[in-house]
């Protein structure tokens, strides 16, 4: 159920980054349960722990309160009513392989390492935990080739590093960034509604 000026409060607000007083500023899971007329929590009691998990991370590493409200702000509504044991494994199982399958590659990739991606990308989908120990072999393989790179990276930026450079280094990577961060929180939003769906 959902109180429907509590959810006209929310709308008219930004969300925000990390746990607030009551009634003040929200959080996207803070937010859920002040509109279902909960008491002040961000975990709420109608929501599925495993999507409230995955949301209360996502809202707090969202770099901006717009990126907050175009994202998540939908979602509030939805949210209502979606606890269910029953699905609780599944949603997490979802959640898992969206951060082996696609989330990890998609980093790997731009930091050049695209075998390894390739080779996290290719796994059959997580559709049971019992097969995560089947995927262990692969996952610290790929680890292993990216604690290299980074250490390799670090040295290189340790001898070079000059502020002029610094700064243009970080703009450079902002640059690179920004489409491999929009194309992961539009599947990170195709995630959420799909363990919504279950």
């Amino acid at each position: 159920m959902i109180v429907a000026e509590r959810l006209q409060k929310v709308l008219g607000l930004n969300l925000k980054r990390g746990a607030h007083s009551p009634n003040s500023t929200f959080c996207v899971m803070e937010a859920v349960a002040y509109v279902a007329g909960e008491k002040w929590s961000d975990s709420p009691e109608c929501a599925c722990p495993v999507i409230a998990a995955f949301l209360r991370n996502w809202n707090d590493s969202l770099p901006t309160d717009a990126d907050r409200d175009r994202l998540l702000k939908p979602l509030i509504p939805r949210l209502v009513g979606t606890r269910n044991p029953k699905l609780e494994e599944r949603r997490a199982c979802m959640a898992a392989d969206w951060l082996a399958r696609i989330h990890t590659p998609a980093w790997l990739r731009l930091a050049g390492l695209t075998n390894q991606a390739e080779i996290l990308s290719s796994l059959p989908e997580i559709t049971a935990f019992k097969q995560v120990p089947s995927i262990r072999g692969p996952f610290e393989a790929v680890r292993k080739d990216a604690d290299a790179v980074w250490a390799a990276a670090g040295a290189a930026a340790g001898d070079a590093a000059r502020d002029a450079a610094r700064d243009a280094a970080r703009t450079a990577a902002r640059t690179k960034l920004a489409p491999t961060v929009e194309e992961l929180q539009q599947s990170a939003l195709k995630l959420v509604e799909r363990m919504i769906d279950a």
